[in-house]
């Protein structure tokens, strides 16, 4: 009976600690980054850079549960390839997607996001930072605007 509990203990511990993740994104860990890869400091021109078109996009005024459509279009004006990791938002509510190939030097892509405002209320600011293989490592491009409840109907 008792090596029967050992033998099942030692099958699960193997399932849990055998299980594969597959996770479509770039990790982070991944993205190349010379300038932190040791010691030595290189020279930050030879690295991507994302320069953004605009860095904030101001929605004005919507009605509560529309949904707002934006694209931060950038350019690598670095020498080498750029690499995106990962876009993430400050909330549920807003949902970003980017290139997930390299960026070549001088070509140009777009992050796009899409923010829901249902259950919103007021002025919103939603952040989306981009981690990537640039000097910095993170980029943060913005949505604001205003949410407005729609008025209640008295019946």
């Amino acid at each position: 009976m008792k090596q029967t509990s050992i033998f099942i203990l030692g099958i699960l511990g193997f399932g849990i600690f055998s299980c594969e993740q597959n996770n479509s994104e770039i990790s982070a860990s991944l993205v190349n980054n010379p300038n932190t890869a040791s010691d030595v400091v290189l020279d930050s021109t030879l690295l991507p850079k994302m320069v953004f078109t605009e860095e904030y996009y101001d929605f004005g005024e919507i009605i509560q549960g529309e949904k707002v459509y934006h694209s931060f279009e950038f350019q690598n004006t670095g020498k080498t390839d750029l690499v995106i990791a990962s876009a993430t938002a400050t909330c549920g509510c807003t949902v970003p997607k980017w290139p997930k190939k390299p960026i070549q030097p001088g070509q140009s892509s777009k992050i796009e996001v899409v923010f829901d405002s249902d259950h919103k209320n007021g002025q919103q600011n939603k952040r989306v930072t981009i981690v990537a293989n640039t000097q910095p490592s993170t980029n943060v491009v913005a949505l604001k605007g205003m949410v407005i409840a729609p008025e209640k109907s008295e019946e």
